[in-house]
């Protein structure tokens, strides 16, 4: 054997990487968040400028997840109806992030506001079943809603001293509050 064919492979194993069986792994730090932020940022840049759109790109980190948003003008159609698009464009982008750093990513991805003013939208309409909950004492069964919807109706409904759970399977997943 030569000494250029005398390349050892490293088979040692991240310890802190990997999770054991059944229990989870420890939540990320917001360096490591950061450092998918700017991964999600780069790929994002990237699209736009395929598709020769203009857009800024704010990047956070919140509720211990990247989060990212992209404004500028003429982005509605990246949003697509009911957010279809950018579900897809937050997809893709995560798969970006996994494939470079080895992790699944939670990155949340937002276009020209659409997830912001549908959180405000699904908080009120939770609000609202929350009330109606508890005058009436019955359960309330909301419409199907994607995952990112549904996780906001139950954090607002637990924030109001119900209860909620997510009963069905996707695409037809829906919420189902209950009175006190």
């Amino acid at each position: 054997m030569s000494e250029e064919n005398t390349e050892v492979l490293d088979t040692s194993i991240d310890v802190e990487a990997e999770a054991t069986p059944g229990t989870k792994k420890a939540p990320k730090t917001v360096a490591r968040l950061e450092e998918e932020g700017d991964i999600a940022a780069d790929y994002l840049e990237g699209l736009l400028d395929i598709a020769d759109l203009d857009g800024d790109i704010d990047i956070d980190v919140e509720n211990d997840r990247a989060s990212l948003a992209i404004m500028g003008g003429k982005l509605s159609h990246l949003v697509g109806q009911d957010g279809e698009v950018l579900d897809a464009i937050q997809e893709l982008t995560r798969l970006a992030v996994q494939t470079s750093t080895g992790d699944r990513s939670r990155l949340m991805l937002d276009i020209d506001g659409f997830r912001a003013g549908r959180r405000k939208e699904l908080t009120a309409l939770a609000e609202k079943m929350a009330e109606q909950a508890k005058t009436t004492g019955a359960s309330i069964k909301l419409d199907p809603m994607n995952a990112f919807e549904r996780k906001i109706i139950h954090d607002t409904i637990q924030t109001l001293g119900l209860s909620s759970e997510s009963d069905g399977e996707d695409p037809n997943r829906f919420v189902v509050i209950y009175p006190a």
